[in-house]
């Protein structure tokens, strides 16, 4: 077994999570993320995917999240997932997938499960078809929004039918919450979920990427979003557990929880553990990041594991990244960030 004890940055924070991106691409153009129309070149390909979880694993990732751009528009995610469940790297615990999940039927959802996917989550930043079309960026006003909300329903029905159990946490529901677009979304969102007993989480607008206009004007904080919420239904807080991006809530009526991600309000740089991969093999120690690192010359050189192990741990040894906490401190002194679409999120 490898030791990952001095596998930690300056600020002691360990290697967990790795969150591969299999594609820029989207079916869909929210403005907060702004996606791509075509993939860069030069992307990973399945032994250069394999080879990178197998050594981020070895470094204390016990998480792998598959992300896109959409990572169901990919033809790489079912044989990645059929190739891990053949030789599951040691420390992997769970597998996961983020998806909007306008191409999740239920022949792909069994299909994912039976491969050994243990966990999606589903994005949806409204629950009326004009808050859809809006936030998905949909040129066919109210008849294309509703036509999107019904397959992302049906998208939610298919994960639960073939096996993503919603009160153990293997299926959960995503939501963007940006002031003036749809923070109107966050009652309506919150029932839709309740109903489904499913796991809401209420995101703040991030300011990743150049191309989306981010001001802070537009960010809902997560307690306003909390308080509007427990108006309607009282809740109880639970916290955040260690490395986790979430902060919880519990419904006082017992109709399950809610959670707020708070990067802007209330960040939690302080234990994050995560490192993205973009499709082409560009690796960042933070979302906020302007410049990442190509892993490609190590993926394919003579010692392809050696070197990419060493690559990965230096890289992650010496990160002090703290861009949320530090926001405040950097006003008028930005730099650009990194596309979301590129990073998964």
């Amino acid at each position: 077994m490898t030791d990952t004890t001095s596998n930690v940055d300056w600020y002691g924070r360990p290697l967990g999570v790795l969150r591969l991106s299999l594609t820029a691409r989207c079916n869909l153009a929210c403005p907060y993320c702004c996606p791509d129309s075509r993939d860069p070149e030069g992307m990973l390909d399945l032994q250069d995917q394999l080879r990178l979880i197998r050594v981020a694993c070895s470094l204390g990732v016990h998480t792998v999240r598959l992300t896109g751009g959409e990572p169901l528009l990919s033809d790489r995610l079912e044989p990645l997932l059929a190739s891990i469940a053949l030789d599951r790297p040691a420390g992997l615990e769970e597998l996961a997938l983020t998806t909007n999940g306008v191409l999740l039927s239920p022949e792909r959802a069994l299909r994912l499960k039976r491969a050994g996917l243990d966990r999606i989550t589903i994005s949806l930043d409204g629950a009326d078809a004009a808050s859809v079309a809006r936030m998905a960026g949909l040129q066919g006003g109210t008849q294309a929004g509703q036509s999107l909300l019904d397959q992302v329903l049906v998208g939610l029905e298919a994960a639960r039918s073939a096996g993503f159990n919603s009160s153990h946490g293997a299926l959960k529901l995503n939501a963007v919450i940006q002031k003036g677009r749809n923070d109107d979304q966050l009652i309506p969102l919150a029932r839709l979920a309740r109903d489904r007993g499913l796991e809401l989480r209420l995101i703040e607008y991030m300011d990743v990427g150049s191309r989306n206009g981010w001001s802070l004007a537009q960010v809902m904080p997560a307690m306003e979003m909390v308080q509007c919420v427990s108006s309607h239904w009282p809740l109880d807080p639970v916290g955040r557990s260690s490395n986790s991006t979430t902060s919880r809530w519990r419904y006082r009526d017992g109709a399950g929880h809610i959670g707020v991600i708070s990067s802007i309000s209330a960040p939690f740089c302080g234990d994050c553990n995560r490192i993205r991969v973009t499709a082409d093999g560009q690796v960042f120690t933070c979302l906020f990041a302007s410049q990442g690192v190509d892993l490609r010359p190590y993926l394919r050189a003579s010692e392809p594991e050696v070197q990419l192990r060493e690559c990965l741990a230096g890289l992650w040894t010496r990160r002090s990244d703290r861009f949320s906490e530090e926001r405040r401190l950097r006003s008028g002194q930005e730099k650009p960030h990194a596309e979301m679409a590129y990073l998964g999120g």
